[in-house]
């Protein structure tokens, strides 16, 4: 388990920051649940003495990231409370979840090498029983089980893989820095939920997984291939696209 994120001090945030951190604490606490109206940009004007465009600019990024919806000609309501992933952009999930004041940490439940099952070895375009690294680690924000990460590393492209702290450092950190993006593939779809998956995600009765399957390339080769299973009731993914 990581130990306590330390906080960023309060006064070194950008104001705009700080009014997302205002608004997200009263979403923590529970003064504000989903479904209530959010503060208006008039109500942290004046209740924070920042100006009409920083206040718009934080309601904005709480209504991308999926905290707040907003009903034209109505008003600005707190949504339902989901992790949200995109398929525009990959982002740590550490990195992810401490941005909106989340504690992350990290079960780590694989991570050795392993000769590669047919399945797997397909994927790589590599010999079945081909050496890859494998890890399994469970993500957890604010203690609560959201992510199951079942992963498969490439020795060649990321061959310190196996020495790294996966509670303290994440795939997505170090293979970045080893392997950068050259092209990057993804499968969705709805799973059922295995017995063990129940258990690991803590899931509901009858709750299906969301089965995001994603490839990165580096170099010409594939680097990793992972399948992140989350709970279907606690994630959704947004995306908007201009060509």
């Amino acid at each position: 388990m990581l130990p306590p994120v330390r906080p960023i001090s309060r006064d070194a945030l950008p104001l705009y920051k700080k009014v997302k951190e205002h608004v997200l604490s009263l979403i923590e606490t529970g003064t504000l649940k989903p479904g209530d109206r959010a503060p208006s940009e008039a109500d942290l004007v004046g209740e924070m003495g920042v100006s009409r465009m920083t206040a718009n600019r934080a309601l904005r990024e709480l209504h991308e990231a999926g905290f707040v919806t907003r009903v034209p000609g109505v008003g600005t309501f707190i949504a339902e409370n989901r992790t949200h992933g995109t398929l525009l952009t990959i982002r740590d999930i550490a990195d992810e979840l401490a941005d909106n004041n989340h504690r992350y940490s990290a079960r780590v439940l694989l991570h050795h090498e392993v000769e590669a099952p047919d399945k797997i070895a397909q994927r790589f375009r590599l010999a079945p029983g081909t050496p890859l690294f494998h890890a399994q680690v469970l993500h957890m924000k604010d203690e609560r089980p959201i992510v199951l990460e079942d992963r498969y590393v490439q020795p060649a492209i990321a061959p310190d893989y196996l020495k790294i702290d996966l509670r303290h450092e994440t795939s997505y950190r170090h293979l970045i820095a080893v392997a950068p993006l050259q092209e990057v593939e993804h499968v969705i779809r709805a799973i059922p939920a295995t017995p063990e998956l129940k258990e690991l995600l803590a899931l509901a009765q009858d709750e299906p997984c969301l089965l995001i399957q994603r490839k990165t390339w580096t170099h010409g080769k594939v680097a990793s291939s992972v399948d992140l299973i989350h709970a279907a009731s606690r994630y959704e993914i947004t995306g908007r696209f201009k060509p």
